[in-house]
């Protein structure tokens, strides 16, 4: 039976971290199922799901605390199971655009948790142009269930980057077109 651990680890950015990271779930007979890895800053963080055996993932859980003491990395890791999706009749991919303003990723995920719509992913940044504004910028990834009118959904996205003054655009990624909204 395969065994899963999901490690998150963040620490200053320098070259090697990877490999090393890699280097020691393969000695300790792990695969790397999943991973995500950024740079916030001059801080490094990354998201690892390992899989195993029993026993490879107990040595995995065991040798990785002295390594991030080694690379002066703060880390936590949580044992879980292997994802198991649940029937969505849709997924969205859903942009924001628009002037910077505080309570933007507050608003867009209360408005999604009211309506209990999974997230996928979710990226957001901001970056200020030679004129000084700030801009953001939002993706989110949304599964929607089979209970979920789509129509009705995307008009009320629509609806509320409106209210935020953000364009919006969203995209079907399971190839139905998205009807355009006036």
């Amino acid at each position: 039976m395969t065994n899963y651990l999901v490690v998150t680890a963040m620490g200053t950015d320098r070259p090697g971290l990877v490999a090393k990271l890699a280097r020691l779930a393969t000695d300790c007979d792990c695969d790397i199922v999943d991973s995500r890895m950024a740079q916030f800053g001059n801080e490094f963080t990354m998201i690892m799901m390992m899989a195993g055996s029993w026993p490879a993932i107990t040595k995995l859980e065991t040798s990785l605390p002295g390594l991030c003491v080694e690379l002066e990395l703060l880390m936590v890791m949580k044992r879980t199971s292997k994802h198991v999706p649940l029937r969505y009749i849709s997924r969205l991919e859903v942009t924001f655009n628009g002037q910077d303003q505080r309570g933007t990723m507050r608003n867009i995920t209360q408005f999604l948790a009211d309506r209990s719509l999974d997230l996928a992913m979710v990226r957001s940044f901001a970056e200020e142009p030679e004129n000084g504004e700030q801009k953001q910028h939002l993706l989110f990834t949304i599964n929607v269930p089979e209970k979920v009118d789509l129509e009705k959904l995307e008009k009320s996205i629509y609806e509320l980057a409106a209210e935020m003054s953000l364009s919006c655009t969203i995209r079907r990624m399971q190839g139905v077109p998205v009807p355009e909204i006036d």
